[in-house]
């Protein structure tokens, strides 16, 4: 599975695909990874401010890791002004 992730709703959704991929409920992964469900929710839905740690926790209980690239070339139309 790779996902290219720029904004928190990229993150969400690759969250969300790798869940459902092992078939786990937020629930499921709230009592595996040790975040709570609606924790896990705003973040699926693309809600920001989500804690590092909070992130490293739910990828070690899908077991996926981050991979830190330089950016492709192409349209930065969708990206955030900082």
């Amino acid at each position: 599975m790779n996902h290219l992730a720029r904004t928190p709703n990229d993150i969400g959704n690759a969250l969300r695909h790798a869940r459902k991929q092992q078939k786990l409920s937020q629930q499921a992964l709230a009592t595996k990874s040790g975040v709570w469900q609606e924790t896990i929710s705003k973040i699926e839905n693309g809600s920001p401010g989500t804690r590092l740690e909070t992130l490293f926790d739910l990828c070690a209980a899908l077991n996926l890791e981050l991979n830190i690239t330089e950016r492709t070339v192409g349209s930065t139309d969708f990206l955030e002004d900082d």
